[in-house]
């Protein structure tokens, strides 16, 4: 029997009417009025469920819904990777925390108007709120563990379900239900509210303080560096920058401001030099291994970022490169093996050509080296990355045969991860490397190794980085993402 069936009734918040807009903003502002309605109703009924008797009767408030149904094949711009659907039929998503997303919302909305002219439908959905979602942005208020109240939580409220929270969507392995309706959008609401709570966990930063340009590093150094970087710019007040924040949601607005450093650091501690649009700087220190890189992504994935790069340290393959030489990886090598079942490695992870070309001119930039010259000090082409960070220890013939047989100049744990899971949730990406030791040549990554030029080297891979992601910063939104990001039948939303 079910929860619903041990209750008498169900109470819900009174929810207004689905009503259609042809504007974007105003849809956003109907989203969330619904939004707050539902979390409101859920808040307060738990305040006053937790500490007292078992209610009555279930509890229940739904997400809001976004809809549009289109009856005409006529083409939109054909130029575009999203703003539009590809055949006529109804589409829907359910949305959450539609303040956070309110930019992107609306840009979306306002894209499927114009390209299709139909107007949007804002509703209420079926699918209930989980309790643990709805209150997540009240500090004051915490869900207790199972057997901490008198009576089973989820005979009275929804919690979350994993089985709708999931990647169907981006995975292209989701179907279409009996109704006909497809998605409009990636992500779920709960697949959203889900990332949102395990980036607070893992990051300890809120979700609001993400940037739409994400570096991605596995090594401390860049971080001293990147807050020396935020600082500089910070002190000028023609850089566009305002705040610096770092774990715990430490804000610094002046260059001299103290950076007060949690006693206990989170698994990814991430910083974020903002800009009053979203276009700032995110540096995630997402330390060794795939896992974590791919744990980073798959949350990072629902802010929707406008390019991610991986700018950290490998393994040298080549006789020919010195410690500090720049890797720009070309191709992937995928060996890392946790995104095996989500995108299998027959699938091609290609080069993207504006981050290819952002990288590429920045270390040109940065290194005062041109053209043919800049071969002195980067290559470009495969990086392998491996699940085994202490792969050298195996028996060489296999290993070394597959890097050669790939043509792989440079190896790691994370850069075909990053950017396999880019090409997954359709997230520009692109990685540039540091060469910080040569084991197949005798210089392993242990004290005293370090030459004066990979040191000065390294000083300045994050100076590219951040030039890089400023260039694409520049750059008009539908020519980053890129249509080889897109499959047969995309969702309209980006």
């Amino acid at each position: 029997m079910s929860a619903d069936n041990l209750n008498l009734s169900i109470q819900t918040p009174k929810v207004a009417e689905p009503e259609n807009f042809f504007d974007g903003a105003q849809a956003v502002e109907r989203l969330i009025e619904i939004y707050r309605v539902s979390t409101d109703f859920l808040c307060d009924r738990f305040s006053d469920t937790v500490g007292g008797t078992k209610p009555p009767s279930r509890i229940r408030a739904f997400y809001p819904e976004l809809r549009i149904t289109t009856t005409s094949f006529a083409k939109s711009d054909s130029r575009l990777s999203f703003g539009h659907v590809a055949t006529p039929g109804t589409y829907a998503t359910t949305v959450t925390r539609p303040e956070l997303f309110a930019g992107y919302l609306a840009q979306q909305i306002d894209l499927i108007i114009q390209n299709h002219g139909v107007h949007v439908t804002v509703g209420i959905s079926d699918t209930p709120m989980p309790v643990h979602f709805a209150v997540a942005n009240d500090a004051s208020v915490s869900v207790p563990q199972e057997g901490a109240i008198e009576f089973s939580l989820r005979d009275i409220f929804d919690v979350p379900d994993l089985a709708t929270t999931n990647d169907d969507i981006v995975n292209g392995t989701h179907e279409v239900g009996a109704d006909g309706i497809g998605p409009l959008a990636p992500f779920t609401a709960q697949r959203v509210d889900y990332s949102l709570a395990r980036l607070s966990h893992y990051t300890a930063t809120l979700p609001e303080h993400f940037q739409n340009h994400v570096l991605f590093t596995n090594y401390q150094f860049y971080v001293e560096e990147f807050e020396a970087y935020a600082r500089k710019s910070l002190a000028d007040p023609d850089s566009g920058y305002t705040e610096f924040v770092g774990p715990g949601n430490v804000v610094i607005k002046t260059s001299d401001a103290p950076m007060e450093t949690p006693a206990k650091l989170p698994q990814m501690p991430t910083y974020h030099l903002k800009r009053p649009d979203g276009a700032g700087i995110t540096l995630v220190n997402i330390g060794v291994g795939p896992s974590n890189a791919k744990t980073a992504t798959d949350h990072i994935a629902v802010l929707r970022p406008h390019a991610w790069i991986m700018v950290g340290h490998c393994a040298g393959l080549r006789n020919s490169q010195r410690l500090g030489d720049f890797v720009l990886a070309h191709a992937y090598l995928r060996e890392d093996k946790v995104l095996d079942d989500d995108l299998p490695v027959w699938v091609p992870v290609p080069p993207l050509a504006e981050i290819q070309i952002a990288l590429e001119s920045a270390v040109a930039s940065v290194t005062e080296h041109q053209g043919y010259d800049l071969k002195q000090i980067m290559r470009t082409g495969t990086v392998a990355s491996l699940d085994n960070r202490n792969w050298e220890l195996r028996d060489q013939s296999g290993p070394v045969q597959r890097l050669s047989q790939s043509r792989a100049i440079a190896l790691d744990m994370e850069s075909a991860t990053i950017a396999a899971n880019g090409f997954r949730f359709r997230v520009p990406y692109g990685t540039l490397l540091c060469v910080s030791d040569k084991p197949l040549h005798g210089e392993l990554k242990l004290p005293g190794m370090a030459s004066d030029f990979y040191k000065s080297q390294v000083s300045r891979h994050l100076l590219i980085g951040i030039r890089a992601m400023e260039s694409l910063r520049e750059m008009p939104l539908e020519r980053i993402h890129s249509r080889k990001l897109r499959s047969f039948e995309e969702t309209a939303f980006l």
